[in-house]
């Protein structure tokens, strides 16, 4: 066979049921399923009892170690020449493996991250998460893209790497900050060819109320940290620009109390960015109250992963 997808779940059997669903129904069959359950009190057995004899899929219950832990237990386990490794909150497009096999040999590639989509039927929250994640205007604008390969790094909830990747760099080496930062450096420092499939795109069906979905960001900022733990110059210029965001939001209330005009002009200047965000969300998803969502959930993204990135990285001075 020539994939195996490698999924990792943790208390979320009614999310990977929809997810080996896609899988069912791909056009391109040549491949085996491995669900790892990390621990969970809710297990999936039941759920993958309903796929046995629709797919080759194999079931594996162990104690929690981590999702970056968990993968590497599933990439043992693999017989597949190229392991793709999925979030159990994915859905797969119908094309999905067969797009990424054809351009895994077009491009001759060792290892792939692909991007991440809102499905037509999400909510109206769904797909402002999924704008705040993706857009130019937010973090999703400091993501490597296909024009830039040498600086694209995957992400673990659609990526995957070759047999032969796996067999000489290993796996995943911390189980839930920031893994799959480090592992695209690794793979790439190892001489791999690492690049996104743009084509390979997966519909991202995040399940965050807006607190989780901040708390998430404030994790996302303090991983970039802890990934230069392992490689220092993973911490790019680029990657201060939410930090410095969330600084000229809480100069703006200081220069309300000494300087109106120095207020009015950092005003505006928020004002024109909130604008853009609303236009293009808006237009994107044809939704004006998606438009109005996707205000709350960018702002709150940016001002999370810069408040993490700060809080780590202050954390991090102190511990030497």
């Amino acid at each position: 066979m020539y994939f195996s997808v490698i999924i990792p779940v943790y208390n979320r059997p009614d999310e990977l049921k929809e997810l080996l669903n896609s899988l069912v129904s791909q056009s391109f069959q040549s491949f085996e399923v491995i669900v790892m359950d990390d621990g969970s009190s809710i297990k999936s057995e039941e759920t993958i009892k309903e796929f046995q004899g629709q797919i080759h899929i194999n079931y594996q219950d162990q104690v929690n170690q981590g999702q970056g832990f968990a993968r590497n237990d599933g990439m043992k386990l693999a017989q597949g020449e190229f392991f793709v490794i999925l979030d159990s909150d994915v859905i797969l497009p119908k094309n999905y493996l067969e797009a990424l096999k054809i351009t895994i040999e077009e491009r001759g590639l060792d290892a792939f991250g692909g991007p991440d989509a809102a499905k037509e039927d999400f909510s109206p929250l769904q797909k402002a998460m999924d704008f705040a994640m993706t857009s130019f205007w937010t973090t999703g604008g400091i993501r490597g893209k296909l024009k830039n390969p040498a600086k694209y790094q995957a992400r673990g909830f659609n990526m995957g790497v070759s047999r032969k990747v796996f067999e000489t760099i290993g796996g995943f080496i911390d189980p839930n900050q920031g893994e799959d930062i480090e592992y695209s450096i690794r793979i790439r420092k190892a001489g791999f060819r690492l690049e996104l499939v743009e084509e390979a795109y997966v519909y991202h069906k995040r399940k965050n109320t807006l607190i989780s979905f901040v708390k998430q960001g404030f994790s996302f900022g303090r991983n970039r940290i802890n990934v230069s733990r392992f490689h220092p110059e993973a911490i790019k210029t680029v990657h201060l620009l939410p930090s410095l965001f969330l600084v000229f939001c809480i100069s703006i209330i200081i220069s309300g109390l000494f300087s109106f005009q120095i207020f009015l002009l950092q005003i505006s200047i928020l004002a024109i960015w909130f604008l853009a965000i609303f236009i293009q969300s808006s237009y994107r998803y044809k939704s004006i109250l998606v438009g109005f969502y996707s205000l709350i959930t960018s702002f709150a993204q940016l001002c999370a992963y810069g408040l993490g990135l700060i809080f780590e990285m202050i954390r991090k001075i102190f511990k030497g």
